[in-house]
C-alpha cells in the first residue's frame, strides 16, 4: 500500500491550496483518513481527520478555514485549505487506516511542503 500526496506550495498570506492523498495497492477499505502537520523543530499535529462514515474533525487552528473530504471510488482523500497564514507552513501528511489481506494497517504519505510567505 502506498500513499502519495500532492498539491503543496508556496503560497501568499490569505490564500489557497488543495492537497490530494491517493491511496493505491492491495486494498480492501480504507476506514479513517486524516492530515497530519510537522514544523520545523515542532511535533507532528492532527489537522483533520474524516471518518468512512464522512465524519469530520478538526484542530481549532484551522477550523472554519480548512475542509477535509474524500473520494471513496479514487481511495483519495483531499485537504482545501483556504486563508492560509504563515504558521501553517509545515510538510503535511497524510495517514490512512487500511483494511488489507494480511490485517489492518496504519499508512503514511512521503509528505509535502506548505509554505505560506509573502
Amino acid at each position: 500500500v502506498q500513499l502519495v500526496e500532492s498539491g503543496g506550495g508556496l503560497v501568499q498570506p490569505g490564500g489557497s491550496l488543495r492537497l490530494s492523498c491517493a491511496a493505491s495497492g492491495s486494498i480492501l477499505s480504507i476506514n479513517a483518513m486524516g492530515w497530519y502537520r510537522q514544523a520545523p523543530g515542532k511535533q507532528r499535529e492532527l489537522v483533520a481527520s474524516i471518518t468512512s462514515g464522512d465524519t469530520t474533525n478538526y484542530a481549532d487552528s484551522v477550523k472554519g478555514r480548512f475542509t477535509i473530504s474524500r473520494d471513496n471510488a479514487k481511495n483519495t482523500v483531499y485537504l482545501q485549505m483556504s486563508s492560509l497564514k504563515p504558521e501553517d507552513t509545515a510538510t503535511y501528511y497524510c495517514n490512512a487506516d487500511i483494511d488489507t489481506w494480511i490485517g489492518t494497517s496504519d499508512y503514511w504519505g512521503q509528505g509535502t511542503q506548505v509554505t505560506v510567505s509573502s
